[in-house]
């Protein structure tokens, strides 16, 4: 396991959808809100002023172009046994050695999800997706992730992150063996919510958690 020397280690990835993969469909999305807004503009243009047309150009276009370009500098970031989210104008940060809180949360829909969401009791909880899992398939953190995020939780002093640090660890053994998606523990908790109807989101119980690796 990790110790205090680690901590300024190397950069590990904990996006579950890299940016590479997000950045083509974010260009998309940018191009269709602005060709939109610009169809629209003209539309209005020719029975309105013209600074009516393009302010309507602009609440059409701008939201959604921004928002994109917003999703792909979204970055999360493991060094040594600190999580840092970070962002256009600002990143926050949680020491999983110093945790005031940690919780497996799932959420139930379509696409369903799991979550790890820490705090340190002064800042923001930064969350973690885990796992995305929809029609019989998914996408999961990469073995590497989970193998570095389960030992930063392990230098954790509360009962839950050690908890949770062995979900991760099953699960990235799981992963490793190509097991099927009812043996792993990230897809059991959501079945595991699912089947007791607490949808659309729901925060697991320390026995629910410890359930996930029996």
């Amino acid at each position: 396991m990790p110790g205090s020397d680690d901590r300024d280690g190397a950069a590990v990835p904990l996006d579950l959808i890299p940016v590479r993969l997000l950045r083509p469909r974010a260009r998309r999305i940018a191009l269709l809100s602005c060709a939109v807004g610009i169809v629209l503009g003209v539309l209005v243009w020719i029975v309105a002023p013209g600074w009516v047309a393009l302010l309507v150009g602009v609440v059409f276009a701008l939201p959604p172009a921004i928002g994109a370009f917003l999703v792909t500098r979204r970055h999360l970031v493991l060094r040594g046994t600190v999580v840092t989210l970070g962002g256009v104008f600002r990143s926050r940060s949680v020491d999983l050695a110093q945790l005031a809180g940690v919780e497996l949360l799932v959420r139930v829909a379509g696409v369903s999800q799991a979550v790890l969401r820490v705090n340190d009791g002064e800042h923001n909880p930064v969350s973690v997706p885990l796992a995305l899992y929809a029609n019989g398939g998914g996408r999961e953190l990469d073995v590497l992730a989970l193998r570095k995020l389960a030992d930063a939780l392990a230098t954790s002093e509360i009962a839950p992150a050690a908890a949770i640090a062995s979900v991760l660890v099953e699960q990235l053994r799981a992963e490793a063996r190509d097991a099927a998606l009812g043996e792993r523990p990230l897809y059991r908790a959501i079945e595991l919510a699912r089947a007791a109807g607490r949808v659309p989101q729901t925060t697991l119980a320390d026995h629910e958690v410890a359930s996930l690796v029996e």
